[in-house]
């Protein structure tokens, strides 16, 4: 069976004070529930601070993107030497760095690759948008995103694929449990295909979108759902928690 795992993505918040705080009351909340990978996804420039909180605990540490190259003239970017053995995670491939920064599927190609040869996991994220939806396109969008993003990478060993629907972004609107269920189960078919079966199974699926403590629950109940991306939720102690909790009762 996958991985559970729920990951935090704080996005651009916090101050200094804010993520130490937040990083120390998850720990003192979560550390203790089993069954679950617990991750924290602050900004860059807390990511030592936040270790440092979180050291000592079972919960474990991501970053939010990072640059492919090893080195150079990218001012402002972060490349996977700098974050090796800081973190253990890093997300790719979000909606956000898609549609805002312009990141296609062949730069996030590259920045899995790049990950992967740090032994960072990459947390890969696709997903369609609202017009891409209403097309009837879902599908074929979430595939053509993974093939893209994963071109080369001959193995899925430590691969997490999010699947997080452009319009239920931030919006408060989730995808139902059986729209999520409908897709992710076409991800693990796409996943089959690229890798086999046996290994696809092994691959960890997270749902992200407007996930709250109001329908952790339903959403991990669903066959193919083995975890969540947790945006907003993730900034609140005693929801991120719930979530937690959830997942480890759901998945028992």
């Amino acid at each position: 069976m996958p991985k559970t795992i729920i990951a935090g993505n704080w996005k651009m918040n916090t101050s200094a004070n804010e993520a130490v705080q937040l990083a120390s009351a998850i720990k003192a909340l979560v550390d203790e529930v089993q069954g679950v990978e617990k991750v924290v996804c602050p900004p860059f420039v807390w990511l030592s601070s936040v270790g440092q909180a979180l050291e000592g605990s079972s919960v474990k540490l991501g970053a939010q993107n990072l640059y492919y190259e090893e080195k150079g003239a990218y001012t402002g970017e972060i490349s996977p030497g700098m974050l090796e053995g800081l973190c253990q995670y890093v997300i790719l491939g979000h909606s956000e760095r898609r549609h805002i920064f312009g990141e296609d599927d062949g730069a996030v190609n590259k920045k899995v690759i790049a990950s992967l040869k740090v032994h960072m996991w990459p947390i890969l994220c696709v997903g369609e948008r609202l017009e891409e939806r209403d097309a009837g396109r879902a599908e074929q969008v979430v595939e053509a995103q993974l093939r893209g993003s994963l071109q080369g990478i001959t193995s899925s060993a430590n691969l997490y694929i999010a699947y997080e629907p452009v319009w239920a972004i931030g919006t408060g609107r989730a995808a139902t449990p059986e729209d999520a269920q409908s897709v992710m189960a076409h991800i693990r078919k796409v996943m089959s295909a690229l890798y086999g079966e046996a290994m696809s199974m092994e691959i960890p699926l997270l749902y992200g979108g407007s996930v709250t403590a109001d329908n952790a629950s339903q959403l991990m109940g669903q066959q193919d759902i083995n975890g969540a991306l947790v945006g907003g939720a993730s900034l609140n102690v005693e929801s991120f928690a719930s979530i937690v909790t959830q997942a480890a009762q759901a998945k028992v």
